[in-house]
């Protein structure tokens, strides 16, 4: 299933309807990319959530049947990537008319950071569609992957990220 932005905002607003509270939501992935517009859709839903938000958002997601696959990770987890602290900071709102979420979309060079680890061919398309769109500078890749925490094999990152600069920096 193709989720667009509509989808992925009307899927927000019955959680939303759903909350007792006020609570950041930080798209990742896909999710944030066609969020940003820097793709026209994903094939699921991914978001990071901050720790105290997170329950609050899995009780209110499970009331919503949305008939497409959603995970959720924990402040700043994406698969078994850690994103340093400021990953919030980093974010980039996103406009919506939601009352009680407040959602946020994973800055370009965390979402390019994240799809390293497992840098699949969708992946390297999203890397390549993020450095294109939001001009990102080899720099600004290195620098932050060396800030992150990865429970994966280190050399299997190093080596997807040498592959990576290589293909889009040459």
């Amino acid at each position: 299933m193709s989720l667009d932005n509509t989808k992925l905002l009307d899927f927000l607003g019955e959680v939303d309807k759903e909350l007792s509270r006020k609570i950041v939501v930080v798209a990742v992935g896909g999710t944030a990319m066609t969020l940003v517009k820097a793709k026209p859709s994903t094939i699921d839903v991914d978001f990071t959530i901050p720790v105290e938000f997170y329950d609050e958002f899995e009780r209110a997601k499970k009331m919503v049947d949305p008939g497409f696959r959603v995970d959720l990770f924990h402040g700043g987890m994406v698969f078994i990537t850690a994103l340093p602290d400021d990953y919030l900071k980093k974010s980039r709102p996103i406009r919506t008319r939601l009352k009680n979420i407040q959602l946020r979309a994973l800055d370009p060079v965390d979402i390019i950071i994240t799809k390293i680890a497992r840098l699949d061919e969708r992946d390297e398309q999203d890397i390549e569609s993020c450095i294109e769109k939001f001009k990102i500078k080899k720099s600004q890749i290195v620098k932050r992957a060396k800030d992150i925490g990865y429970s994966g094999n280190d050399e299997v990152f190093k080596g997807n990220l040498q592959i990576m600069l290589t293909k889009f920096f040459r």
